[in-house]
């Protein structure tokens, strides 16, 4: 039972989020899997990710954290505040069960992002996740729960390029700029591609068809956007260049 000021209740599911200050524990009591989503903003409803608003100084026992004790630590006595202070900054409590479970998960699941953006430079050909995962195992990479799978996917690659032929997939797009800013901009805009593919020009104007490393979209997207005024067209034709064919999986 958790015992609240006014009432009792039965918290059943619970995450505990912890934080101490001037000595003490402070403890809240959140929903599972909801303090992950609140912390990268997927979640953006406190109340579905606080059981209560209530500051506790051991959760499981129900012992309610003091009003001076708040205000010592917290200069303020006010539960929310409170709770959103320890719910960013605090230490989400797991067991070592599901803290096994929770790294598993986001181990296949970073290895199966790297596998689909992913390919081997030399046959432009995709990785299948279970090379990737042992690769992984081999290079001693370590699942951080602060960091999305796709931020880990990005910061695993270039350890996983000292020991394997690894390079991300290219993007084929569609660059077409107005003839006002085609010659201006042609120099520029050819540096972003890895190769190209068509190049067109027709009445001053210029269409490039071509190869980017993803890297470098958004760099792109900015340049075509300022230097054309929103004008220039940038056009997504394919979001991973691979050779059809099978998997490697040696």
């Amino acid at each position: 039972m958790i015992k609240t000021p006014t009432n009792q209740k039965l918290l059943t599911n619970v995450a505990v989020v912890r934080m101490k200050k001037t000595g003490k524990r402070f403890e809240i009591a959140c929903y599972k899997n909801k303090v992950v989503n609140w912390r990268n903003k997927t979640e953006k409803n406190i109340d579905e990710v606080l059981q209560t608003e209530t500051v506790f100084t051991n959760v499981s026992k129900g012992q309610v954290a003091k009003r001076e004790d708040l205000v010592a630590a917290f200069a303020t006595d006010n539960q929310l505040d409170i709770c959103k202070l320890i719910l960013e900054k605090g230490d989400l409590q797991v067991s070592d069960k599901e803290r096994q479970v929770s790294n598993e998960t986001s181990f296949k699941e970073v290895a199966n992002l790297i596998a689909e953006m992913c390919v081997n430079p030399e046959t432009k050909r995709p990785y299948s996740s279970g090379v990737i995962e042992k690769a992984l195992k081999d290079s001693h990479f370590n699942v951080k729960s602060n960091r999305s799978a796709k931020q880990l996917a990005l910061e695993a690659i270039p350890k996983l390029q000292e020991s394997m032929k690894l390079e991300r997939a290219k993007m084929r797009l569609r660059i077409a700029i107005p003839s006002e800013k085609a010659k201006a901009l042609q120099t520029k805009v050819k540096g972003l591609f890895e190769s190209i593919e068509v190049e067109d020009w027709d009445e001053g104007s210029l269409d490039i068809v071509g190869l980017i490393d993803p890297g470098k979209y958004r760099i792109m997207e900015e340049l075509i956007r300022k230097e054309t005024k929103s004008k220039g067209v940038l056009e997504l034709l394919s979001l991973k260049v691979v050779n059809e064919g099978e998997i490697e999986i040696s």
